[in-house]
């Protein structure tokens, strides 16, 4: 049980990190801006804290990922993976400020990915 729970864990904090990286990339200058983005970096801008949370985000996922991974098994953990697909086209859309739109196709690619993400997860009947 505490595989799946890190797991899941590490499927939040990755989701987390790509909905907060992609606000401080729209709050940030440009790279072809160098100067502008380092300076907006070393004087800790909203969108370099932004950066910063993502990242560090990323690494505690990681950190989950590895401690699931020690207790349980890779066929069971990697498709919850996908989760996160879902998690992030969610919020995306339900945030406003990300600016993403809905559509139909859309949802019904999400509901593939949940729709698999059961069928390998849920436990079956043992013969």
């Amino acid at each position: 049980m505490m595989g799946y729970f890190l797991a899941l864990m590490s499927v939040l904090l990755v989701s987390g990190a790509q909905l907060i990286m992609k606000w401080a990339m729209v709050e940030l200058p440009l790279v072809n801006r160098p100067y502008e983005l380092i300076t907006a970096v070393i004087t800790l801008t909203p969108g370099a804290i932004a950066l910063l949370a993502g990242l560090f985000a990323y690494v505690c996922s990681m950190g989950c990922w590895f401690l699931a991974l020690r207790r349980m098994a890779l066929s069971k953990a990697y498709p919850l993976l996908s989760l996160s697909y879902v998690l992030v086209w969610a919020a995306a859309i339900w945030l406003p400020w990300l600016h993403e739109s809905f559509s139909m196709g859309k949802l019904v690619g999400v509901c593939v990915i949940f729709i698999g993400l059961l069928f390998v997860c849920i436990p079956g009947k043992k013969r």
